[in-house]
């Protein structure tokens, strides 16, 4: 992500796992190192070593905070700290069979990688709480509708794709503004957001890219964006 964040031609992620799983979550040899109990090897957690987050934290944040629109495709599984990753981007496409847990509290463990932060926008208090306090596994249907997932596609990565480049298609500057916009919705009152509105106008309009994509929709074109 910090390498991504530095390419200016970047407009859009696509993340997905390169086997038959999203991400499966913690790697049970992380297990035995928990077992030892030695303090000298354990991650000092309340650090905040990236900015608001620790280390594991930014792994699934980091996606959160890329300027630029990021695409989780999942299939076979998101479970635990996997589905945190997948919570970090700013849409989620599943597979219907999908296996989807917030999985932690089976293990013992709390989510700790800034799921909570981020799933807040996404489920009902209740919803949220149940999921975690039982560990259930849901497949991708269900966690579409609760919101977890913002759609299920036959293949994910190929509907990925299809977003991105129609995301990609679109004024580069105007997509990250939009980004920095609705991501300080939580955060911030209504007097910030709307001056946030008015500063982020201000940047785009009557600029290169938004004169480009005014005059390839009156030139019924496809856009061209440098």
């Amino acid at each position: 992500a910090r390498w991504l964040e530095k390419q200016a031609e970047v407009r859009v992620a696509v993340l997905s796992g390169r086997g038959r799983m999203f991400c499966a979550g913690l790697d049970f040899m992380s297990f035995a190192a928990m077992a030892e109990d030695d303090p000298a090897k354990a991650l000092p957690l309340e650090e905040r070593t990236h900015g608001l987050c620790n280390k594991p934290q930014f792994a699934a944040y980091a996606w959160h905070e890329l300027p630029v629109p990021v695409i989780a495709a999942i299939r076979g599984g998101a479970l635990g700290g996997g589905l945190q990753v997948a919570l970090g981007a700013d849409i989620r496409i599943a597979s219907e069979d999908a296996k989807i847990a917030i999985a932690e509290t089976q293990w013992g463990l709390v989510p700790d990688m800034s799921g909570f932060a981020l799933a807040r926008r996404l489920l009902r208090d209740d919803v949220l709480r149940q999921l975690t306090y039982t560990a259930q596994r849901i497949d991708g249907n269900r966690a579409c509708a609760l919101g977890l997932i913002t759609e299920t596609a036959q293949d994910p990565l190929e509907r990925a794709f299809e977003i991105a480049r129609q995301i990609a298609a679109r004024s580069p500057s105007a997509i990250r503004g939009s980004k920095r916009l609705i991501n300080g919705l939580d955060d911030q009152s209504s007097s910030e957001i709307l001056l946030a509105e008015s500063r982020e106008q201000g940047a785009v309009i009557g600029k290169p890219h938004q004169v480009e994509a005014v005059m390839a929709n009156l030139e019924k074109r496809e856009p061209v964006f440098d």
